[in-house]
């Protein structure tokens, strides 16, 4: 079988305070905030922070309904989910459904960055929410 995973697209981290999370990330690791966004539709505001052609994206809700805001209540602050780069998100969404696998979105739809992107539920890839990305803008994030 082909490999759908094209990259690491990034890693996501909810926070309750987004401020201090960038200051953080700053102050002890010198990274620096690439991109950031509210994303109205999931309910987010996040910063994505460069690491090598991969992010550390920052999440924290706009609203107590959004489902980091609930992941926030349930969990607390923490690693919410990975994204992975793909050529083609609908190809590789049909192929976690040809598998078996459980999906939250049914289709893929507008992401942050002009992505498309799907998640697949957690129980379907063993207790981690993927977040699958197609950017087929480069975004000034250098590839291979």
């Amino acid at each position: 079988m082909e490999n759908l995973l094209t990259e690491i697209d990034h890693v996501a981290i909810a926070v309750s305070d987004l401020e201090a999370a960038i200051e953080w990330y700053r102050d002890t690791l010198g990274a620096s905030v690439a991109h950031r966004e509210v994303v109205e539709s999931d309910g987010v505001a996040e910063a994505l922070l460069r690491v090598a052609d991969s992010y550390v994206q920052l999440l924290t809700p706009t609203r107590p309904d959004s489902p980091v805001a609930r992941f926030l209540a349930r969990r607390g602050e923490g690693l919410h989910h990975v994204g992975y780069r793909v050529a083609d998100c609908a190809a590789a969404l049909a192929a976690v459904r040809a598998h078996g696998g459980r999906v939250i979105d049914e289709r893929p739809r507008p992401g942050s960055r002009g992505t498309l992107v799907a998640f697949v539920h957690p129980s379907a890839s063993f207790g981690t929410l993927i977040e699958l990305v197609q950017d087929d803008a480069d975004h000034g994030v250098t590839r291979k």
